[in-house]
C-alpha cells in the first residue's frame, strides 16, 4: 500500500509527467527540423534530438503510458508532414496518421517493457534492434507499407552519403543506437563507454572504406548514356511527338527519352514508334498494358530505335486503395547497348526490396517514371524527391527519375543532385549524362533489418509470455506481489 498523501502523489508525478511532455516536443521539434527543405548537409543531424527524445519517452511508469506517448509523438509528426494525405482521403486521412503513428507507440511500449523487465542497462543495446525492426516492417512487409518519413530520408546529401553505405535502415539503426547510449551514460561502466568509443571509430573507418570502395566502381570502358526527358501530367498521346521534338531540339545528344508514369492511357501508339524509329532514339514511357477491358498492369514501356517495344517493366507495388494495376508478376533489367537499367515505376523506388532486385540482376542505372498529381502539393513532392539521393547513394548508381509534374531528378551514384524540374511547372525539360558503375551493391543493412524484424519479435513473444505468466501467478495465488518489474532500474 501506498503511504504517501494524494497531495504527495500529485506532487511526486507532476515534474514525471512535465519532463515527459518536454521530451515528447523535443522529439517532434527535432523531426520537422531535420525534415526541413534545406541545403545545408548538416540540417538531417538534428534528427539525432529525435531519436533521444523518443528514447526518453520510453522509460515511463508503464508500458501503456509509453505507447500513449508514443502514440501521440508518432501523430504529431505524421501529421503536419503528410497532411496532404487530407487532400487525397479526406478524414481517412487522420486514420492514416494514426497508422503511422501506431508503430511509434508500439516502439515506445515495447522499448518500455525492456526497461521495466530487464532494466535500463540491458534494454539499451535492444533498443536499436527494436526500432529497426518495427521501421522495416512498416515499410516493407506489411499491407500499408510506405517507408516516407523513415530517418534515413533526412539525409540525401552527398556530404553525409558515405554513411549511407550502411543503408537507409543502417542509419536508423546507428541513429537510435547513439541515442539509447547517451539516455543511459549514467548506467554504464567505464569499460562499456569504452567498447561504446570504439564502435563508434569502428563505424566510421568501414563508412570511409566503404565509400572509397563505391567510386572505384566507376571505372568503366563503356561510354557514357545521355538521357532527357519532359514532365506533363496525363498528356494525350496526340501531342507526345512533338513535345519529343521540343525535348531533342534541345538535347541533340541524347540517348534515351523518358516520359513520365501513366503518360498513355494504354498500349504505345505507332506514333511514338515512328519517332523512335525515324530518329533513331530509345523512349521510355508509363502506360497502361491491359489484360482485359478494365484490368492492366501499371507498365513502363521501352521503345528501341527500330520501333519496336524491345522491353517493359510492370510496377511492383501498386498504391493501397487507388486502382493503379495489378503488381507484376517478375522484375527483370533491361540489357541495353550502354549497360544494364533497371525500371521502376514511381513508389517502387520507395522499397528497397523492389530495387535490390534490381541491383541483385547487375543493374547500372535506375530509370524511374513517375506520377505525383500536381494537386497533391508541393510539401508532397518534395517528400518524393528525397528517395532518389539516398537510393543511388544507397547502391552507387546513378538514378533517372522523371515525374509527372515534377520534381525530376538525374542523380549521380553519390547521391548528388546533378539537375532537376521545378514542381508544377508542366514541360520542364530533364536532361543528363551518365557514365555507368562496373556494378551496384546493396548496402549492409539489408541483412541486419531482417535481423531486427526477428529479434523485434523474438522480444514481443518473450515480454507476452512473462506478463501473462504473472498474470495466471496472480490468479492461482492473490496474495503473490502483484508484479517482479521493478519501478526504475
Amino acid at each position: 500500500m501506498n503511504n504517501l498523501a494524494p497531495n504527495q502523489q500529485t506532487t511526486n508525478r507532476a515534474p514525471e509527467w512535465l519532463n515527459s511532455l518536454i521530451w515528447l516536443a523535443i522529439a517532434v521539434g527535432c523531426f520537422h527540423l531535420a525534415y526541413t527543405p534545406s541545403n545545408h548537409p548538416a540540417i538531417g543531424l538534428v534528427i539525432l534530438g529525435y531519436a533521444f527524445g523518443l528514447v526518453k519517452l520510453t522509460d515511463q511508469p508503464s508500458v501503456r503510458c509509453a505507447f500513449y506517448f508514443g502514440l501521440a509523438t508518432g501523430f504529431l509528426c505524421a501529421a503536419p508532414q503528410l497532411y496532404f494525405f487530407w487532400n487525397i482521403f479526406s478524414v481517412a486521412a487522420v486514420v492514416l496518421w494514426l497508422v503511422f503513428a501506431f508503430w511509434i507507440g508500439l516502439f515506445a511500449a515495447l522499448s518500455c517493457g525492456c526497461i521495466r523487465r530487464w532494466g535500463k542497462p540491458k534494454a539499451i543495446w535492444l533498443i536499436p534492434f527494436i526500432w529497426t525492426g518495427l521501421e522495416y516492417f512498416r515499410s516493407e512487409l506489411y499491407y500499408l507499407r510506405f517507408s516516407w518519413l523513415n530517418i534515413g530520408y533526412v539525409f540525401p546529401y552527398s556530404e553525409i552519403t558515405p554513411y549511407l553505405c550502411f543503408g537507409m535502415y543502417g542509419v536508423g539503426f546507428l541513429i537510435f543506437a547513439l541515442a539509447s547510449v547517451l539516455s543511459g551514460m549514467k548506467t554504464m561502466t567505464r569499460p562499456t563507454i569504452t567498447i561504446v568509443c570504439v564502435i563508434l571509430v569502428l563505424i566510421t573507418f568501414v563508412a570511409g572504406s566503404l565509400a572509397f570502395i563505391a567510386a572505384a566502381r566507376y571505372e568503366t570502358p563503356k561510354p557514357p548514356v545521355s538521357i532527357a526527358g519532359i514532365q506533363m501530367e496525363f498528356p494525350s498521346a496526340g501531342i507526345l511527338p512533338g513535345a519529343l521534338n521540343k525535348v531533342l531540339k534541345k538535347y541533340p545528344d541524347a540517348q534515351i527519352f523518358v516520359l513520365s508514369e501513366y503518360s498513355l492511357d494504354g498500349g504505345v501508339p505507332d506514333s511514338l514508334k515512328h519517332w523512335c524509329r525515324d530518329h533513331s532514339r530509345c523512349l521510355v514511357v508509363g502506360g497502361r498494358d491491359f489484360v482485359t477491358n478494365d484490368v492492366y498492369y501499371n507498365t513502363a514501356f521501352v521503345v528501341g530505335t527500330n520501333g519496336e517495344i524491345v522491353f517493359k517493366q510492370a510496377k511492383s507495388v501498386p498504391i493501397q486503395f487507388f486502382h493503379d494495376g495489378l503488381p507484376a508478376t517478375q522484375q527483370k533489367v533491361w540489357d541495353s547497348p550502354w549497360g544494364k537499367i533497371g525500371i521502376c515505376i514511381c513508389y517502387d523506388l520507395s522499397y528497397t526490396r523492389v530495387t535490390d532486385a534490381l541491383i541483385k540482376q547487375g543493374a547500372q542505372l535506375l530509370i524511374v517514371p513517375t506520377m505525383d498529381v500536381e494537386d497533391w502539393g508541393r510539401h508532397q513532392h518534395n517528400l518524393h524527391a528525397r528517395v532518389a539521393p539516398v537510393r543511388a547513394a544507397e547502391y552507387g548508381v546513378p538514378i533517372f527519375r522523371l515525374a509527372s509534374s515534377g520534381i525530376s531528378q538525374a542523380v549521380s551514384g553519390s547521391g548528388t543532385v546533378l539537375a532537376q524540374t521545378r514542381f508544377a511547372i508542366d514541360g520542364d525539360l530533364l536532361a543528363a549524362t551518365f557514365r555507368l558503375p562496373m556494378s551496384g551493391a546493396r548496402p549492409l543493412d539489408r541483412w541486419l533489418a531482417h535481423a531486427c524484424v526477428a529479434v523485434t519479435a523474438v522480444i514481443s513473444a518473450a515480454l507476452l509470455f512473462l506478463t501473462g505468466q504473472e498474470k495466471l501467478a496472480r490468479r492461482t495465488n492473490p496474495a503473490s506481489p502483484a508484479s517482479p518489474i521493478p519501478l526504475r532500474p
